[in-house]
């Protein structure tokens, strides 16, 4: 398992990356504006971690954020994602978002922290029973 990144989310973009870049030292290392989802990723890290350590979240629409939601998830890459979901399940843990993609879960914490499991390399082939699992609760 690899920590791929941790979500956070932003009220202002700039005054964030100001603070991130600016003052503790970040650099950019990827952005994405996604006009559909109405929002835009920025992927920060250093210049010793080019994988990426904080993922700003700007919505393009405004949200008063509570319960947390400014913060949104930790992220690891596993190499079997459905392995790592069955364990999960075989322990009682709860899938939140399934993996009906063959590459993407999450789950909560016992804190009610939202982990999100990427799948490494290329999704797996959708495969049953993921692929017609609901989802429980919010992610």
């Amino acid at each position: 398992m690899n920590y791929l990144h941790t979500m956070v989310r932003v009220k202002d973009l700039e005054e964030s990356l100001e603070f991130y870049c600016d003052h503790l030292g970040l650099v950019v290392l990827k952005r994405m504006e996604n006009e559909a989802g109405r929002y835009t990723l920025v992927f920060l890290g250093t210049s010793e971690n080019s994988e990426g350590m904080v993922e700003l979240t700007y919505n393009w629409d405004p949200e008063v954020y509570t319960e947390g939601r400014n913060f949104g998830h930790l992220a690891f890459q596993v190499e079997d994602i459905y392995a790592m979901c069955q364990k999960l399940m075989d322990a009682g843990i709860t899938l939140n978002r399934p993996p009906r993609d063959g590459h993407m879960a999450f789950v909560r914490s016992p804190d009610n922290i939202s982990i999100e499991l990427l799948q490494a390399g290329s999704p797996l082939s959708i495969q049953e029973p993921w692929a017609s699992m609901a989802n429980h609760g919010h992610w």
